[in-house]
């Protein structure tokens, strides 16, 4: 499909009949984006569960900034943002397209800060590694809106609902990153044997699903508030927020249910959500 086509295809993107669902997906190892494994053929499989999007936009972890920003190129570049991984890994490229015009729209939808179009950044791999498996052609496109680690969890909470309306207009919104997450405390001994979680990590892993199925998003706004376990989940914010982001689009009548339940090495937990 030619440039043009893309572009006219997502710059006014009408309303449809029914809304697409919202997704949080734990990503975890940057090589579930080359391995078929339990997780990544999740989400191979989720892709098919759900409609196909007009287009895809992640909030992921590993785009943090000052202020808020969103991809708005025509083809964001790939980003490698790690090391210590085999050359497959580095050699993956994922083209799918990006959209200015759904920029240029999502920007427009949210009033409570200023969006600032991106023409540098790309797709990281919190997004790439998960969507190349849902989307393996690479014939949607993809953006990606960034964190401002300068805001409070509640902020980006509040951020996620001005988003709302692009769910009915076909665009499919993904918080990438991973409930529990302390690289810190990995327990590489246990690496090759998923479901492995410490005490705490199961623990906090169970309420934050409690919490989730019950709707009560303030607590886990206020996730500082949990205890001690909380505080090992979630030594840093930036994996956590994209659950944020993804519960602010829940709607009161969404179905919530979870898929890639499980732990893996010790301190990080894959667990995903999916709303509506």
């Amino acid at each position: 499909m030619s440039l043009s086509v893309f572009n006219n295809f997502t710059s006014s993107l009408p309303k449809q009949d029914s809304q697409m669902p919202v997704l949080f997906i734990g990503h975890g190892s940057p090589m579930n984006g080359i391995q078929d494994n339990e997780f990544s053929s999740r989400w191979t499989k989720m892709a098919k569960e759900i409609h196909t999007p007009r287009a895809v936009l992640v909030i992921s972890a590993h785009w943090l900034s000052h202020g808020t920003r969103i991809t708005s190129m025509d083809f964001p570049k790939t980003i490698h943002d790690f090391g210590g991984f085999p050359k497959e890994l580095f050699e993956v490229q994922y083209p799918a397209p990006g959209s200015p015009g759904l920029a240029r729209q999502t920007k427009e939808l949210v009033r409570s800060t200023h969006i600032e179009e991106d023409h540098d950044w790309g797709l990281d791999h919190g997004p790439w590694t998960v969507v190349r498996h849902m989307y393996p052609e690479a014939d949607i496109p993809v953006l990606q809106l960034s964190i401002d680690l300068t805001k409070s969890a509640r902020y980006h909470f509040e951020l996620s609902k001005e988003l709302a309306e692009l769910r009915k207009r076909g665009v499919l919104i993904i918080g990438s990153g991973n409930m529990v997450h302390n690289l810190r405390m990995v327990a590489w001994n246990k690496i090759e044997e998923p479901g492995y979680g410490y005490d705490w990590a199961l623990e906090m892993n169970q309420r934050f699903k409690k919490h989730i199925l019950s709707g009560d998003f303030y607590k886990l706004i206020n996730y500082e508030n949990l205890g001690h376990e909380a505080k090992l989940a979630i030594p840093t914010p930036e994996h956590y927020i994209p659950l944020l982001y993804s519960l602010g689009l829940k709607k009161e009548n969404d179905e919530v249910t979870f898929f890639n339940d499980k732990a893996v090495a010790g301190s990080l937990t894959m667990t995903s959500v999916k709303i509506g």
